[in-house]
């Protein structure tokens, strides 16, 4: 007789406890407490290449719209995807639904990912005057009251229908503002219209809303062959894309918009580009904790605080001043030195490391999503699952030895590799610490610097040996006495 007659549920039972180790320590999320994200999205041919990856991470996610908006690139009668150009990507979702969940039970049926894809505000770039039933819907979940959870809205193009579900509110409910703001925590590729400076900042600005407006995002932009440096070009390279994403991995990666032959500069199968994907890097729960502060750094980049709440790229350049009004194409740090076309630009590619530095690790969990689209459970490979015994956010003294200590495992009986490493761009502390027995899960320390009142982030980073390697982090944040 079979030990388990039903090996399928066996499978949902044991991801199930893998999720709870994950999730369910001190300082972190239950497993039931996803993070909470709403996308807004102009449709553009890298909004087509996200919405594929976005998909095979709705796992991840508690994904309460897909909304589609205008921006200054695309609206109607202006570049314009159709304003049903999801849809392809919903139905080839649906096509391999059924072999995701024998990976992850978590992620949600094609009929309830379809039941949060409207029309937002389209007509026009920056129009915000008409009630849509996509800004309906953001208006809807802020104003729920029965769900406290933080809400990450993410703008793939332009801010206008996040503006006009903000409008809603502050017209109807003007006395629940200060109540929604508290929920709202905002992530813009660019700002792609006028409509945050001109209304939500204006309006909204004085409840300190978090808002993180990336530049960086174009480390993953259609250049990328000008500044990503070359050890990371590979995992973008028409060989690696071709056989761990494009080919033989289902009716959801075969419609991933790759370059083809007619791309001058770029060969057919290579990366085209995702500039939007970063806004859900943010947020996927790898064990980095950046969503609890900008500044912290993750796979959707890292940031400084500019001005009131809000959050721009890290410039480097002496005397640089960040403007008052729009971060976007026509001011943004990064995309004016690319307009200049410095060869081998170091100051470029310097300022985009904080998301170029992911790629590897990106691509790698990209291609183990693309395989459980077709492979069963056993064929795949899966997340290792680490826990930091103790506390993840400590206070310490000068001088002090901190132990690090933490577990490691895998679901697949992969070999793991164990990196504990320091985070020096995330530090308020100057010194770079000595971390002895780095390698090792269990015996590792370090001294604490003499920097009282600064922080010191210390990552463990473990990877599996299975194909594609995968890794996942947890971050202990020490606080100098």
């Amino acid at each position: 007789m079979d030990s388990n007659p039903h090996p399928v549920l066996g499978v949902t039972l044991l991801l199930l406890l893998v999720a709870t180790m994950v999730l369910g320590q001190d300082d972190s999320l239950m497993a039931s407490e996803k993070p909470r994200v709403i996308i807004t999205s102009d449709g553009e041919i890298d909004d087509e290449c996200s919405m594929v990856r976005f998909l095979l991470y709705a796992n991840e996610f508690d994904i309460e719209g897909i909304i589609t908006s205008s921006s200054q690139y695309h609206a109607h009668g202006h570049n314009w995807a159709g304003d049903d150009w999801a849809q392809p990507y919903l139905a080839a979702y649906a096509k391999v639904y059924p072999n995701l969940v024998k990976h992850d039970p978590r992620y949600p049926t094609a009929e309830f990912l379809q039941s949060r894809t409207l029309l937002g505000n389209v007509k026009a770039e920056g129009e915000m005057d008409e009630v849509t039933a996509g800004s309906q819907r953001i208006v809807e979940v802020l104003l729920d009251a029965a769900d406290e959870r933080p809400v990450w809205i993410q703008a793939w193009g332009g801010t206008n229908t996040i503006a006009r579900a903000l409008k809603t509110i502050e017209q109807q409910h003007p006395d629940r503002m200060a109540e929604v703001a508290k929920k709202i925590r905002f992530y813009f590729i660019w700002e792609q219209d006028e409509t945050y400076q001109r209304y939500i900042r204006p309006h909204w600005g004085k409840y300190g809303i978090q808002t993180i407006i990336s530049d960086q995002f174009i480390a993953l932009f259609y250049h990328w062959k000008k500044y990503v440096p070359e050890e990371q070009q590979s995992y973008l390279a028409a060989e690696w894309m071709k056989v761990n994403l494009l080919e033989g991995h289902g009716p959801l990666c075969s419609l991933y918009k790759a370059h083809t032959n007619e791309d001058k500069g770029f060969r057919e199968g290579d990366f085209r580009s995702e500039g939007d994907s970063p806004a859900f890097f943010y947020n996927i729960p790898n064990g980095l904790r950046s969503d609890e502060s900008p500044g912290w750094g993750g796979w959707g980049g890292r940031f400084v605080r500019v001005r009131e709440n809000t959050w721009l790229d890290p410039v480097s350049e002496s005397g640089y001043e960040y403007p008052v009004g729009r971060w976007y194409t026509g001011s943004a740090w990064g995309r004016q030195r690319l307009k200049k076309e410095i060869s081998g630009d170091e100051a470029l590619v310097s300022y985009l490391k904080p998301q170029w530095r992911w790629i590897d690790a990106l691509q790698n969990d990209f291609a183990a999503r693309a395989d459980w689209c077709v492979k069963e459970f056993n064929e795949a490979n899966h997340h290792p699952v680490v826990k930091v015994n103790g506390k993840l956010n400590r206070n310490v003294k000068p001088g002090e030895v901190v132990q690090l200590d933490a577990t490691a495992t895998d679901p697949d009986g992969d070999e793991l590799t164990v990196r504990w490493w320091q985070y020096c761009e995330a530090d308020s502390a100057e010194a770079t610490v000595r971390i002895k027995n780095g390698d090792s899960a269990r015996n590792a320390s370090f001294i604490v610097p003499n920097e009282s009142g600064k922080e010191v982030h210390i990552i463990v980073e473990v990877t599996d040996s299975g194909t594609p390697p995968l890794v996942r982090y947890q971050r202990i944040v020490c606080q100098i006495e």
